[in-house]
C-alpha cells in the first residue's frame, strides 16, 4: 500500500511537472519557431559578420539601414525609413486580430579601433564630432540586428496563425547622437513609432561579454540606471600664481566641489534602497604653471537606478556646486543634463514574470539567469517609460573563458561568440508570440 502511495505521488508530480511546461508553451508554436530558426543559423552568422565589417555611427547608419529595410521590404511588409535620420520600421499583420507588439534592435557602431584577428574585423572608419576615427561594433550592435532580422523573418513565416501585430524596429544612435544632433530611441517615439498601431509592450536585448553563450539574464524591475552628463563651470579671479591672493582660485574652488560631490552618493541617498553614481570624468582649467586661471570647466556622469533617487542627485549637486562656489567668492554655471540623459530602463514586474515560463522553454531551465541591475544606460528606456517594457541579455562569453578575461564592452578586443545567437532568436520570437497570444481577444 505505501509503494503505490508513493507511485501515485511520483505520478502526480509528474503531470504536474508536465502540465506546467505543456502551459508554458501551450500558446506558443516554438517547435516551429525552433525549426525555422535552426534553418537561419548561417544566415543570422552572415548577417552579422557582414554588419561587423561594415559598422556606421550614430545616425549615420545607411548602409544598415538600406539592407535591413530590403529585407524586410521582401518579407511583404509595411515599412518605413528614415525614422529619426536612419530608423527602420516594419510592421507584421497577423491573420488573426490581437495586441501589438514591438521589437527593438540597435544599429550604430562605436569610434573605436578593432584589435581582434578576424577574418570579417572592421578597418571601417567615419567622422566623429569632426574627426577622422576607426569604427568598430564594440557592442554587439550588430548581432542585435541580424537576430532581429531572423525573427522577422520567423514570424512572417508564421503569420497567418499570429494572433496580433509585430513592430520591428531598427534604431539608429542608441549611443548618442552627434553634437548638436537628436536620435536614438527619444526621437523614434516622438516620431510616432508608439502609435499607428498603438503598441501594447515591448522587447528587446542585449548581448553580454560575460554571460556564458546561450544564456539568457534578465532583472525585474529597474534594469539600467538612468544617466545624465553634467559640466559645471567656475568663475573666478585671474592672478599670478605667485600672488593667489589677489585672485580667486578657480582650482581650488574646482577641487573642493569635486571632494563634496563625492558625499551625495555616501551621505545624502539611502543605499539600501538603490545603488547610485557620480562620477566627475574630466577637469579643465588654466595654461599655465603660474597663472590662476578665470575659468575651469568640469563634467562627469550621474548614474541611478529609481527616479527619487536621479531627481535628489540633481538637486544636490547643483546645491554643493553653488554653496562651495559662493562660500570661496566664485561663481558656477551648473548644466544638468548637458548633452546626455535617459531614464531607468525599467523591466514591468508583471511582463517579466509572464515571460519567465517561455524563456526557460526556449534556453532551458539552467540557463535563464536572474541578475543584479547594471549602472550602465540604455535609451530602450525611452520605450519602457511609455509601454510595458522587458529588455533580456544574451550571453555571448566562449564556453572556458574566464570571465576576468573577457574584454568588456566599447573596448577594441570586444568578442562574442556566435554559438547562442540561435536562443536570442527563438527568445525574442516566442517572448512575442506568447504575448500577442496571452493578451488577444479569444
Amino acid at each position: 500500500m505505501r509503494k503505490l502511495k508513493h507511485h501515485f505521488i511520483l505520478l502526480f508530480l509528474l503531470y504536474i511537472s508536465s502540465a506546467s511546461q505543456v502551459f508554458a508553451q501551450s500558446s506558443v508554436p516554438l517547435e516551429s519557431i525552433t525549426s525555422l530558426s535552426n534553418g537561419l543559423s548561417e544566415q543570422v552568422i552572415t548577417w552579422r559578420r557582414d554588419f561587423h565589417q561594415n559598422p556606421e555611427l550614430s545616425n549615420r547608419e545607411f548602409r544598415t539601414a538600406a539592407i535591413v529595410a530590403e529585407h524586410l521590404q521582401s518579407l511583404g511588409m509595411e515599412v518605413q525609413t528614415g525614422v529619426a535620420h536612419t530608423g527602420v520600421v516594419g510592421i507584421l499583420k497577423g491573420g488573426k486580430p490581437g495586441p501589438v507588439v514591438l521589437l527593438r534592435a540597435d544599429m550604430d557602431g562605436l569610434p573605436v579601433g578593432e584589435r581582434n584577428d578576424l577574418p570579417f574585423k572592421s578597418v571601417a572608419r567615419g567622422e566623429y564630432n569632426g574627426e577622422d576615427v576607426p569604427v568598430m561594433h564594440a557592442c554587439g550592435h550588430d548581432i542585435h540586428v541580424s537576430i532581429l532580422m531572423a525573427v522577422a523573418e520567423i514570424l512572417t513565416e508564421l503569420k497567418d496563425d499570429m494572433p496580433g501585430t509585430v513592430k520591428f524596429v531598427f534604431q539608429p544612435a542608441e549611443e548618442g547622437a552627434p553634437k548638436g544632433e537628436e536620435g536614438g530611441a527619444e526621437m523614434m517615439v516622438a516620431e510616432g513609432i508608439l502609435q499607428n498601431p498603438a503598441v501594447d509592450a515591448a522587447f528587446a536585448l542585449h548581448v553580454s561579454a560575460s554571460q556564458q553563450a546561450g544564456h539568457i539574464g534578465f532583472a525585474s524591475g529597474p534594469r539600467y540606471a538612468s544617466v545624465d552628463d553634467f559640466k559645471i563651470t567656475v568663475h573666478g579671479v585671474q592672478a599670478h600664481g605667485a600672488s593667489p591672493w589677489m585672485g580667486i582660485d578657480t582650482i581650488v574652488v574646482s577641487a573642493q566641489i569635486i571632494n563634496a560631490l563625492q558625499t551625495i552618493v555616501s551621505r545624502n541617498l539611502e543605499l539600501t534602497e538603490q545603488p547610485a553614481i557620480v562620477t566627475v570624468g574630466s577637469i579643465h582649467g588654466g595654461l599655465r604653471s603660474n597663472i590662476i586661471p578665470e575659468t575651469v570647466e568640469m563634467v562627469g556622469t550621474i548614474r541611478a537606478l529609481d527616479t527619487g533617487m536621479r531627481k535628489q542627485i540633481h538637486q544636490r549637486v547643483r546645491a554643493i556646486a553653488e554653496g562651495v562656489a559662493q562660500s570661496m567668492g566664485a561663481t558656477v554655471d551648473v548644466e544638468i543634463p548637458y548633452s546626455t540623459s535617459y531614464p531607468v530602463t525599467y523591466n514591468d514586474p508583471e511582463l517579466t514574470a509572464e515571460m519567465l515560463p517561455i524563456l526557460e522553454a526556449v534556453a532551458g531551465p539552467d540557463r535563464v539567469e536572474r541578475q543584479k541591475p547594471i549602472t550602465g544606460a540604455e535609451d530602450f528606456s525611452y520605450i519602457a517609460n511609455q509601454v510595458p517594457g522587458f529588455y533580456i541579455s544574451l550571453g555571448g562569453k566562449p564556453p572556458g573563458v574566464p570571465e576576468q578575461e573577457v574584454a568588456a564592452h566599447h573596448t577594441p578586443d570586444f568578442l562574442i561568440d556566435e554559438s547562442g545567437f540561435d536562443v536570442g532568436v527563438r527568445a525574442m520570437a516566442a517572448m512575442a508570440w506568447k504575448y500577442l497570444s496571452d493578451h488577444g481577444s479569444d
